[in-house]
Order: structure tokens, then C-alpha cells, then sequence
């Protein structure tokens, strides 16, 4: 269990962000309702999350298969779920079995993840999936993403190809010290100007989404529709079950 105190931490650190997040949306001239925020609650409990659920949000985020299936029904359906990160495709039928209420897929690395993604949404027989393709966009080679030159090709296939899945936008995670920021959120855009110029969509129909805890007023600044919150809401991680 978590004591009352640190709960309550996390509804004012909640509040604190999203208060954060709308004067960063002013600056950027954008309507805040139009940046959402997603409480990434990756190795925290549900009697925490169902504390920042019980204040309002309804948006959360996770990062791990096994830990994902076993919170999400353990917690409200109303929930709008989003897997964050690289998944193998052996845990995708996992995945979607385990968490029928995950509205988005972030992020779709490669061609091979998009096809399970979509034959396992039709065996399902569920709604179409939204998901982010991934780029990656700090050139690190341990990091999940597509290369920024490929990003075209890939958001293609997922759009033209995939008709299950809804294509919604674009996801990065840049460098972990934020010292590359500017330029992985610049990289992002043009990404999403190639992209819509090629499919055919509007710039504002094609999602952004990037920044974290360090750096998400400078995202939202730099056009993010999608900001993915964890330590900054629930505090610092405890990755020792992992």
C-alpha cells in the first residue's frame, strides 16, 4: 500500500503539471485541450493510479507487458490507456488481450510490429488501434525508433496497409540528460511535415508526440499534442522488481 501522504503528493503534482502545461500551451498559442498528458504510472500501484484517476485524470500511460496486464483490470474501464515504447511481437496478442481498453500504441518501430499490431486489433475483432510511429530521433543506436528517414516509408505502410490500426501521429524520446531536446523535437516536426506532405493529411491531424518530465513546456512550445509524464506526477521510480 502507499501512505496517504505520498497519494496526495501525486494529485498536487498532477494539478501542478497540468497548470504547467496550459501556460505552456499559451505561449505556444495552442488551446491547452488540445495537448494531452499522460500520467506515465510505470512501477507504481493501482491504489496510486486509482488516486490520480479519483482526481479527474483519465489518461495513463505504461511501459512494461506483464505489469501493464495485470493493473489494467484492476482499475476503471474508462481509462485511456497508451502503451509507451518497443514491443516484441511475441506479447503483442498479450498486450491487446490483456488491456482491451489501450487506445493508443506508442510507438510503431518497424514494419514487422505494425503487422502483428493489425492482425491481432481484427482477430479481436475491436475498435482500430491508434498508433504513433517512433523515430528515433537522437541517433542513439540503443534506442527503439525508425531513423528519421525512414519515417515516410513506415507511416505509409501503417496508414495504407494496415487497416486496422489508425495512424495518429509521430512519438520520440530523444536523449535521457534533455541536452539534445531542441533538436530531437525540430527532427520530429520536419518528420511530420514529410509525412503529411506524402499521406496527404493536414500538419494538425498528425499527432506530435514528445517531452518528458524535463522537458514538456518546451515541447508543447515546440508543437507536442502528447505529453508523457511519469516521475514529475508519481515520484521517482522503483525499478528493483524489474
Amino acid at each position: 500500500m502507499v501512505a496517504p501522504a505520498a497519494e496526495g503528493v501525486a494529485v498536487t503534482a498532477l494539478r501542478s503539471v497540468i497548470l504547467r502545461v496550459r501556460k505552456a500551451a499559451e505561449r505556444a498559442g495552442t488551446q491547452p485541450e488540445r495537448v494531452r498528458v499522460v500520467a506515465v504510472s510505470k512501477t507504481k500501484p493501482e491504489s496510486l493510479i486509482r488516486q490520480v484517476y479519483d482526481a479527474g485524470h483519465r489518461c495513463f500511460g505504461e511501459n512494461y507487458v506483464q505489469e501493464f496486464v495485470q493493473k489494467a483490470p484492476q482499475l476503471p474501464e474508462d481509462i485511456e490507456w497508451h502503451f509507451i515504447g518497443h514491443l516484441q511481437s511475441n506479447k503483442v496478442k498479450t498486450l491487446l488481450g490483456g488491456v482491451p481498453n489501450l487506445a493508443f500504441f506508442e510507438g510503431v518501430d518497424n514494419e514487422k510490429i505494425a503487422n502483428h499490431l493489425d492482425r491481432g486489433v481484427s482477430s479481436l475483432g475491436r475498435n482500430p488501434l491508434k498508433v504513433f510511429v517512433q523515430v528515433n530521433t537522437s541517433g542513439e543506436a540503443s534506442k527503439a525508433g525508425i531513423d528519421p528517414s525512414g519515417c515516410v516509408r513506415l507511416a505509409e505502410h501503417v496508414k495504407l496497409r494496415c487497416p486496422h490500426l489508425e495512424f495518429s501521429g509521430l512519438m520520440t524520446i530523444g536523449m535521457p540528460d534533455y541536452t539534445s531536446t531542441p533538436e530531437n523535437f525540430r527532427t520530429l516536426s520536419n518528420c511530420r511535415a514529410k509525412v503529411c506532405k506524402a499521406l496527404g493529411m493536414e500538419e494538425d491531424q498528425c499527432e506530435l508526440s514528445m517531452g518528458m518530465s524535463g522537458d514538456f513546456e518546451q515541447a508543447i512550445e515546440m508543437g507536442s499534442t502528447n505529453v508523457r509524464i511519469g516521475s514529475t506526477i508519481f515520484g521517482p521510480r522503483d525499478y528493483s522488481k524489474k
